[in-house]
């Protein structure tokens, strides 16, 4: 069985943890963290590990296996680093809101939207992942939906206008995209008193799942939670019975 370390780098934290281990390990990141700090902050801290290669989530959009930009919220040095290099290990990175969406997955169209400092968001089409940037869209009075739904807008807002915002910009991206249902993840998701019909919370603990499903086909992964997608569940009981209604059994 391959082993796999997972970096899921954020703005406050760098969050590591390995296949067969229990508990992540946590690393202080923050506007001065640049790549080669995160790179000698993990191997430090994951010196007695064993794994054999490593996924990165990076908060920023990864084109070509490589982060496409530097980060908003670290320091600087991403794009140019050589993480195989650092690791001695074959790497993977994806966008992380993208990573947690891999690992929150239970089929069909699902749109993930991070709840964090920013807006991250993600789709994965029939088992096909697409990193999004919706984040600096325009969306209302010349802001754009970061600015709404993100941190410094639940700030600036208060809670109760920011989850208006919330469940309007869910509507409003969920209509545009098509999908099925709706995964919320980041650290202000459990702040939404509801959650609207079709929208499920997702847990932190996905990204790695996700970061682990980077090198194994998702249909060998055993679904991290045991959450039901309320509404896919509903279609597929209307499906068996239709399926009883056009095939009664004979008493």
């Amino acid at each position: 069985m391959r082993k796999v370390l997972v970096i899921d780098v954020g703005g406050t934290h760098i969050k590591v943890l390995a296949t067969g281990k229990k508990t992540a390990i946590k690393i202080a990141s923050g506007p001065d963290a640049t790549a080669a700090y995160m790179a000698e902050e993990v191997l430090a801290a994951t010196e007695s590990w064993q794994y054999d290669c490593v996924s990165i989530g990076f908060p920023g959009p990864v084109i070509g296996n490589r982060p496409a930009d530097e980060p908003h919220n670290l320091g600087s040095g991403w794009v140019d680093f050589d993480y195989e290099n650092a690791f001695g290990k074959p790497v993977r990175i994806l966008n992380d809101a993208a990573m947690q969406a891999l690992g929150s997955y239970k089929g069909g169209r699902m749109l993930f939207l991070g709840l964090g400092t920013g807006l991250g968001s993600a789709m994965i089409l029939d088992g096909t992942i697409a990193p999004m940037e919706l984040a600096h869209l325009p969306y209302r009075k010349g802001k754009t939906y970061e600015e709404y739904v993100g941190k410094d807008g639940l700030e600036r807002r208060g809670r109760k206008r920011w989850q208006r915002s919330v469940h309007d910009v869910i509507e409003r991206l969920r209509t545009a995209l098509l999908c099925e249902y709706v995964v919320l993840g980041g650290g202000n998701a459990k702040l939404l008193d509801e959650l609207p019909e079709g929208v499920l919370l997702g847990e932190n603990v996905n990204a790695f799942a996700g970061g682990f499903r980077l090198w194994d086909p998702p249909e060998k992964e055993t679904p991290p939670h045991a959450a039901i997608d309320a509404g896919r569940a509903h279609v597929r009981l209307s499906a068996a019975r239709k399926h009883q209604q056009a095939h009664p059994r004979k008493s």
